[in-house]
C-alpha cells in the first residue's frame, strides 16, 4: 500500500501511469500475478528493448518489482505487481480549529522495556549495537529516528498545551510502523498494542516487516537485509471510541480515559508476551521508510 501526501510523489505516479502500454502491462500482472519479460514483451508484441523502458518506469514509481529466477539456461528477468492499493491526497491537511500538535522523535520515549532482536539508530549511525537493549538508554537515544525490538514496549510523553479550561475530544497518532523479524520477512505479523496513561486502547496486527525495496528516505548505508519501510496509520479516539485508519478497534472512548490539560499525558507501543503473534515493532521516523515524518500526535479540544 503507498499513502501518497505530496505533489511530487503523485507527479511520479502519474508519469508512470501515463502510457497505454504501461497500463496494459499492469492489468496483464495483474491477471497473471507473475510474468517474465519475454512472456510480457511477446503479448504485447514488442521486443525486448522497446519493453524495458516501460518496465524500467513502472519500476521507478513501486508499481512493479523485477526478481531474478534461476533457470536451466540462466537467469530470467520476473515481473509482479508490488502495490495493491494507493491513496492520493490532492490538497494539504490544514491545522483544525482548537487543534494542538506535536511531533516527538522515535528515540524521545519516556521510559521503555526492550528485549532482543533490538536496535536503535540515528539517521547517521547505529547507536551502540544491535541486540543489546542497553543502548536504549544512552543519552545519544534521543537523536534515534528508528528503533525497533522483538518484545516490550516504548512510551511516550505527549506535550498538551492547551487552555486549561478546555475539554479534549479527540486524541490521534500517526506513525509508521512494522512488524520485527530477524533480517526482513514480509509474512511476519505482529500484535502490537496501543495505550494512553495506562488504559488499552486496542491492537492492531502488523502483517510482516518489509525489506523488499529499499525505503524512500531510508540512508543508502543502511542494510539491505534490515527493515526498509512500514506501513503509515492513524489511531484515533474520539468519543464514538478507538479508531484505526477509520476502522474500529474497541470501544475505549475519550470520555473514559480521564485526561484534561492538567494531567500528563503517556502514549504507549507495546508488543505483550502474552500476544498472539508476538512478532516485534519497528517505529521508522523522519529519515527513514517511506513517509519522512516523526511520531505526530494531535489533540482536539473544545472551551468550556
Amino acid at each position: 500500500m503507498r499513502y501518497l501526501k505530496h505533489i511530487s510523489e503523485q507527479a511520479e505516479l502519474f508519469n508512470a501511469l501515463g502510457s497505454e502500454v504501461r497500463l496494459q502491462i499492469l492489468n496483464l500482472l495483474q491477471a497473471k500475478g507473475r510474468m517474465s519479460m519475454n512472456e510480457l514483451a511477446d503479448k504485447l508484441g514488442l521486443s525486448q528493448g522497446a519493453l524495458t523502458p516501460h518496465i524500467r518506469k513502472l519500476e521507478s514509481a513501486d508499481l512493479v518489482r523485477i526478481n531474478q529466477d534461476a533457470m536451466a539456461h540462466g537467469n530470467m528477468k520476473m515481473c509482479e505487481p508490488h502495490l495493491d492499493k494507493i491513496f492520493l491526497v490532492f490538497s494539504q491537511e490544514t491545522a483544525r480549529q482548537n487543534e494542538y500538535a506535536s511531533h516527538i522523535r522515535v528515540g524521545q520515549y519516556s521510559s521503555c522495556e526492550i528485549y532482543p532482536t533490538c536496535g536503535i539508530s540515528t539517521e547517521k549511525s547505529i547507536i551502540g549495537e544491535v541486540d543489546d537493549p542497553r543502548y536504549f538508554t544512552h543519552q545519544k537515544r534521543f537523536e534515534a529516528d528508528i528503533l525497533w525490538f522483538t518484545r516490550g514496549f516504548v512510551e511516550y510523553m505527549v506535550p498538551c498545551i492547551i487552555p486549561r479550561s478546555s475539554r479534549i475530544t479527540e486524541f490521534r497518532v500517526s506513525v509508521e510502523l512494522s512488524s520485527e523479524a530477524p533480517g526482513v520477512n514480509a509474512n511476519w505479523p505482529s500484535d502490537i498494542y496501543f495505550s494512553l496513561n495506562g488504559m488499552l486502547l486496542g491492537q492492531w496486527t502488523s502483517p510482516g516487516d518489509y525489506g523488499d525495496v529499499p525505503g524512500r528516505f531510508t540512508p543508502d548505508w543502511w542494510l539491505s537485509n534490515w527493515n526498509q519501510y512500514g506501513l503509515l496509520k492513524t489511531l484515533t479516539v474520539n468519543e464514538k471510541g478507538t479508531f484505526m485508519d477509520d476502522v474500529q478497534i474497541s470501544q475505549a472512548a475519550i470520555q473514559d480515559l480521564n485526561i484534561s490539560s492538567r494531567t500528563p499525558i503517556y502514549f504507549r507501543f507495546s508488543v505483550p508476551d502474552s500476544a498472539e503473534h508476538v512478532g516485534g515493532l519497528t517505529l521508522f521516523g523522519r529519515g527513514f521508510g517511506n513517509y519522512n515524518q516523526d511520531i505526530e500526535f494531535h489533540i482536539q479540544y473544545e472551551r468550556e
